[in-house]
């Protein structure tokens, strides 16, 4: 199963982590640079729930943006 919403399809979207060092401007330091960069995934927030699918009771992920819209009828 993959980790994807199975209303909306939201899924894993890739991004960067930033590694900093130094002390920031508004501390009274000189400025803090990037130093490193990593990837990541940011992951939606799936939720493993009872809904209600053409009259049949299935769990499903599915992401709350989801679930508080009401595009799901829960069983």
């Amino acid at each position: 199963m993959p980790k994807e919403c199975l209303i909306c399809h939201k899924g894993a979207i890739p991004g960067v982590k930033y590694k900093r060092r130094g002390m920031i401007k508004r501390k009274g330091g000189a400025g803090s640079k990037i130093v490193g960069k990593s990837l990541r995934r940011f992951l939606p927030n799936l939720q493993r729930i009872k809904i209600n699918i053409k009259g049949t009771v299935q769990r499903a992920l599915v992401c709350t943006s989801c679930i508080q819209g009401g595009k799901i009828l829960k069983a």
